[in-house]
């Protein structure tokens, strides 16, 4: 894939980068706590209702992501009809076209080559060559954005001095250019591998990077507690991923609460949160928080995945609040679409009917 000619001067770090920090202990793994009790209202019964049809939706189609048969049709039809709303292209090219057309509207992006768990370390080779391949174009043609990636695409199942080597080749040259990496967080046995990788980063210098929290996982507050002395930047979500009740929140309203919660935290604490999230309400509750507590936009963004509220993406901008805009590609699209489909299972109608257009 040919990169462009490259201008005069790398882009500049998009997002802020925190100051090192003293080298903290690497991150333990954690017990499991008792869950403490949700702090947001509890819901009529019939938001009751309708939240325990969405889990059971939620849960079925997660379940369903491992069927070859529906592996098989949703990767036949997908992009033609449904995944293109979340996926702008399986090509490097075709997603550069939908990051300037985001910046141009004032929306900061971030980018994905969709993959992950490979099985060797060769094809977790070719993926930083594919990788550096996207920070070039990202610098070359001053994109407002930065990448995410997943350690297990870089072969984390592998063996986790693998991924910290790949990864840290990673992370140094996008210094290089400039740039800023996050890692992804995964299921929740990868985490203790992810953020000790974290960790070692951090200690070795390297503050052009950040990572994940979720809010669904009961061990989260401890994570963010171990993770205080780097100031981490942390990007913050509910969880997207089928856990089981012994590690996870099973009730929506217990996620969210704990999600307000650990958002707090962060805003007070960390030297930069990405607020990840759709959700109205958790939104306006953010804004308060920080206008209370005098916390300066410059220390937050709110982030959107590609093709979902953009028109909120929008309006956030216009109220004067950085949004940034997940923007995935490749070809290895099915994972990310199907846990799309489960975060919202309504996702799965605007599917259906495009299915059966003429």
């Amino acid at each position: 894939m040919a990169a462009s000619t490259p201008d005069p001067a790398p882009t500049p770090s998009p997002e802020p980068i925190p100051a090192a920090a003293p080298a903290a202990a690497s991150v333990p793994a954690t017990p499991v706590p008792t869950p403490p009790p949700g702090s947001i209202a509890t819901p009529s019964l019939t938001e009751d209702a309708l939240a325990r049809l969405n889990a059971y939706g939620r849960k079925g189609i997660l379940a369903a992501t491992n069927s070859p048969l529906v592996a098989e049709n949703v990767r036949k039809y997908g992009m033609r009809f449904g995944a293109s709303r979340f996926v702008p292209g399986t090509t490097l090219d075709e997603c550069i076209v939908a990051l300037k057309d985001l910046n141009a509207k004032g929306l900061r992006v971030n980018t994905t080559i969709l993959g992950e768990a490979v099985d060797n370390a060769e094809q977790a080779e070719g993926v930083v060559s594919e990788y550096r391949t996207v920070l070039d174009r990202l610098a070359d043609e001053r994109i407002d954005g930065n990448v995410a990636l997943k350690l297990t695409h870089l072969g984390l199942k592998v063996d986790e001095d693998l991924a910290y080597t790949n990864v840290e080749s990673l992370v140094a040259y996008a210094g290089e250019r400039g740039l800023f990496i996050r890692m992804d967080m995964e299921d929740s046995p990868t985490v203790d591998a992810t953020l000790r990788i974290y960790t070692r980063l951090r200690d070795a210098g390297h503050d052009n990077t950040g990572t994940v929290l979720q809010s669904y996982l009961y061990r989260t507050p401890d994570d963010l507690a171990a993770l205080a002395p780097y100031r981490p930047n942390l990007r913050l979500v509910k969880g997207a991923y089928l856990e089981p009740e012994s590690v996870a929140y099973p009730k929506k309203a217990d996620v969210d609460a704990a999600y307000v919660s650990l958002a707090e935290t962060m805003l007070r604490e960390n030297r930069f949160t990405g607020i990840a999230t759709h959700d109205e309400r958790i939104i306006d509750q953010v804004i308060a928080f920080t206008r209370g507590a005098g916390i300066g936009s410059d220390r937050f963004e709110f982030q959107m995945l590609y093709g979902i509220r953009p028109q909120l993406q929008i309006d956030l901008v216009k109220r004067g609040y950085r949004v940034l805009v997940a923007t995935p590609f490749g070809p290895d699209w099915y994972p990310f679409f199907m846990r799309r489909l489960a975060e919202r299972p309504a996702n799965v109608l605007f599917f259906a009917k495009n299915l059966i257009r003429p």
